[in-house]
């Protein structure tokens, strides 16, 4: 496949399934830009690739705009821009609408506002796209994770949104994923129990959602659709 000469915008990819992704793309020789929140191992290794950190602060709207402005002075077009990051907040009794707001503007608002004010980057680049990652919980819904989940959902409708508004000029998907990669301190009871919530039961790491990406950027005729990537948790 060919790597186009406007940067693929990926959030979040300082670890995970975002830098696994921002990796792979440079793999292929195509040039990536990626927004993180703190230094880590993987934001270097990105820079040491060629990559372009932009330092991101979504948990405020002043953040958002400062980050877009950023944006704006290292590129004048995007071929796409792919919406990873996310926040996880523990939605504590007295403390509910912190949780519920900081979850907001990382899994809603950053979107909304970088997709508005990048999409004339966007609209110089063909074929163009945007790619949300949300959560598979949303289909379902969580009686511990409400805020998390509400917001996620937020995104999934930005997702119809978007692609209505910017078609035919920009395609815009979404991922939904269930757990694909589990942290280094997760033990063997809590791993069976997750595994046990699929049909496939397997833990398939992140190439799995770069696949997913890979597809939608390839695919000249998907928009408005959001790919759940869940191991067949809705047959279990």
């Amino acid at each position: 496949m060919n790597a186009t000469n406007a940067p693929i915008l990926i959030t979040g990819a300082g670890q995970r399934v975002g830098l696994h992704c921002a990796e792979r793309l440079l793999d292929e020789g195509q040039a990536v830009m990626f927004s993180y929140r703190s230094e880590r191992p993987g934001v270097q290794a990105l820079r040491e690739r060629g990559a372009i950190g932009v330092f991101a602060d979504f948990s405020s709207e002043a953040g958002i705009l400062a980050f877009i402005a950023a944006l704006h002075t290292h590129t004048q077009s995007l071929r796409a821009i792919i919406h990873n990051a996310s926040a996880w907040v523990a939605e504590t009794p007295g403390d509910e609408s912190r949780a519920f707001i900081d979850m907001f503007s990382v899994h809603m608002l950053a979107p909304y506002l970088i997709n508005l004010h990048c999409s004339p980057l966007l609209q110089r680049s063909t074929p163009a796209d945007i790619v949300h990652i949300s959560d598979d919980v949303v289909r379902k819904g969580s009686r511990q994770h409400i805020a998390y989940c509400a917001t996620k959902a937020g995104l999934d409708s930005l997702t119809l949104s978007f692609a209505a508004q910017f078609a035919p000029l920009i395609k815009v998907n979404g991922i939904a994923p269930a757990m694909v990669m589990f942290n280094e301190g997760d033990d063997a009871a809590y791993r069976a129990k997750v595994l046990a919530k699929s049909a496939l039961g397997i833990e398939p790491g992140p190439e799995v959602i770069y696949q997913s990406v890979r597809y939608l950027l390839d695919n000249p005729y998907v928009t408005g659709t959001t790919l759940t990537v869940n191991g067949g948790r809705h047959i279990k």
